[in-house]
């Protein structure tokens, strides 16, 4: 069972990524305790899987892991997004904490470390990371559409009526990727690397999912939503 936190709401999900067995379990012991829910990864290629279907709060990255190291993961999930990271791992030298930091890791602890002080950084940056607590929800809207980031829902005005949008996850992503910045052109590589799952690894598979993201919103009534930049990718709208 998901532990809880004082609100009724599930406490934040930590992916522990370590390849030793014995420092993953007291890391995954220490941090139950203080009401974390863990989830175990034995490598850099199941670290960036878990990343993408469980979309954990914080990752605890060890660098030195089989098939893809900490450092090509931690690079991967910052394209990706704002995840926090913590990297623990017995590189101790300046530059490697160094380049930790300046690849985008929110944290850098090295082993030997006390289990305490590791759960104690990861609150820390928990809290760095957390939304003001009277910021609402985050909303884009643009044109006749509502795109709802948090809860992954879709709203367009239709003839002065609200109507939802059925979207999957690939075209949500999609719409709100192009949606952040209306004016500009994204290359299709760009796309499948923010917006696609691990496996879809073609570019024209992005021009299948934007195809049928264009025929749900010509749906309800939106039109030329997204826009073909021959030769380079695609933008939001023409007129956005």
């Amino acid at each position: 069972m998901d532990t809880m936190s004082g609100a009724g709401q599930p406490s934040a999900l930590v992916l522990v990524a370590e390849d030793d067995d014995e420092i993953a379990d007291i890391l995954a012991s220490y941090l139950a305790r203080s009401g974390f829910r863990t989830l175990r990864a034995r490598d850099g290629r199941q670290t960036l899987d878990l990343h993408l279907s469980a979309r954990p709060d914080l990752v605890l990255l060890d660098v030195q892991m089989p098939l893809v190291n900490g450092w090509m993961v931690l690079a991967e999930l910052r394209r990706r997004g704002t995840t926090p990271i913590i990297m623990v791992t017995a590189m101790d030298q300046d530059i490697d904490k160094l380049m930790g930091l300046r690849t985008g890791a929110d944290d850098y602890v090295v082993k030997p470390f006390n289990p305490a002080e590791v759960v104690a950084r990861a609150e820390a940056v928990l809290r760095r990371a957390a939304p003001p607590a009277h910021a609402g929800p985050r909303v884009i809207r643009i044109g006749a559409l509502s795109i709802d980031l948090d809860r992954h829902e879709v709203v367009a005005q239709a003839q002065g009526q609200p109507v939802p949008v059925q979207l999957t996850l690939t075209e949500f992503r999609l719409l709100a990727h192009l949606a952040a910045a209306p004016q500009r052109v994204f290359g299709r590589m760009d796309l499948l690397t923010h917006c696609l799952p691990d496996g879809e690894a073609l570019e024209r598979t992005v021009d299948s999912h934007v195809s049928k993201l264009r025929r749900k919103l010509e749906e309800v009534g939106i039109a030329e939503v997204p826009v073909n930049v021959r030769g380079v990718g695609y933008k939001f709208g023409g007129g956005a």
